[in-house]
């Protein structure tokens, strides 16, 4: 009878430690949501600047960030652009970066020349705007 509850007991255990573990997966790039602004902007529009560094420094910096959710402003006065990125907690800095560069793909040739988008996968998501929405 001890034998089995140790047993049994090993067992339990063993599963316990798996729960605690973080699995990191390939991040799952399937689309879920596109939208866009119905404004444009146009070519030679200083937006075009501040988005270029917002869009950049989001899928930089969002999968070095601990929760893996960061906000930015573009740092150009003359025409702001406001950002927001995230990514699921089980993806690995370099997956999430991936799913990024994904999502920014998708929300460019989608959104093209739109002063404001949002595309959600199934692993992260981007916005930009061109006002503050957080």
């Amino acid at each position: 009878m001890s034998i089995i509850m140790s047993n049994s007991l090993s067992i339990l255990l063993f599963f316990a430690s798996l729960a605690t573990q973080t699995v990191h997966g390939v991040a799952n790039t399937k689309l879920l949501q596109v939208l866009c602004n119905s404004v444009t902007y146009t070519a030679g529009d200083p937006f075009t600047i501040s988005l270029s560094y917002v869009l950049s420094d989001l899928k930089t910096e969002t999968p070095s960030t601990k929760t893996y959710s960061y906000y930015n402003i573009s740092p150009f006065p003359n025409a702001f652009a406001y950002g927001h990125a995230a990514c699921s907690a089980n993806l690995t800095a370099v997956d999430c970066g991936a799913c990024l560069g994904a999502a920014i793909q998708v929300m460019n040739s989608s959104c093209f020349m739109r002063i404001g988008a949002r595309s959600t996968l199934s692993d992260c998501n981007i916005r930009y705007e061109q006002y503050p929405f957080v």
